[in-house]
């Protein structure tokens, strides 16, 4: 005989795996946040994401864009493993046999829960070997002072290491516009790092995005 639990667990019609309301979890009592899978969230304030980025300009000095952009490729890997292993289990399906539509939207969702801002996907150019990303009010985007160049190191190599898993091909995340120059977004190129080698010198010329995109096209 079927048991009514059984009918209601078999014809759950997932929501969004990451509500605000429903994903963090906490004890203001002890200081403990965790998400809905049991897991420890850390909470980060703006004053300590401006002094680090602040020390690591003092102490390395132009290499600080590095050790940001290398410190978002292990942070997205990680963010990949976890992202995935959460909508695999919640949707009960392989991440081979989610739609696109499931997926992205899942992860605007996770990106905006986690207090990183607005994500925005944009496939137009993926047959052309391109992912565009956009992202807004973006935490780790930090003006510098005296900076002409885009900032969101740690956002890149965030980008660059997730898509990378995702397709399972080397790519790389370069950055084209800034919140921190001005900007109404950070937006990001993802696709081969061959054919991206030569946006730095595009963008040390001061060309804008739209430009810049036009050229890698060709």
């Amino acid at each position: 005989m079927i048991s009514v639990a059984d009918i209601i667990k078999e014809n759950r019609i997932p929501s969004n795996f990451f509500d605000y309301n429903a994903y963090v979890k906490g004890d203001l009592e002890i200081g403990l946040l965790e998400n809905r899978r049991g897991d420890r969230l850390l909470a980060v304030p703006e004053t300590l994401i401006s002094s680090l980025y602040a020390g690591l300009a003092k102490e390395t000095g132009q290499a600080s864009k590095l050790v940001l952009f290398n410190c978002g490729k292990w942070w997205g890997k990680n963010f990949y493993t976890r992202f995935t292993e959460s909508i695999e289990e919640y949707y009960s399906q392989n991440l081979a046999e989610m739609n696109m539509i499931t997926f992205i939207q899942s992860l605007k969702e996770c990106w905006r829960t986690h207090g990183w801002g607005k994500f925005e996907f944009d496939p137009q150019y993926q047959a052309q070997g391109f992912i565009l990303i956009k992202t807004f009010n973006s935490p780790y985007v930090r003006a510098v002072v005296g900076n002409t160049m885009p900032t969101g190191y740690l956002e890149a190599g965030v980008l660059t290491s997730f898509f990378s898993r995702l397709t399972g091909r080397e790519l790389f995340a370069v950055q084209t516009t800034c919140e921190s120059l001005g900007a109404d977004c950070n937006t990001y190129i993802i696709g081969l790092p061959e054919r991206l080698q030569i946006v730095d010198s595009f963008l040390a010329e001061g060309l804008p995005h739209e430009t810049i995109l036009q050229r890698i096209l060709k």
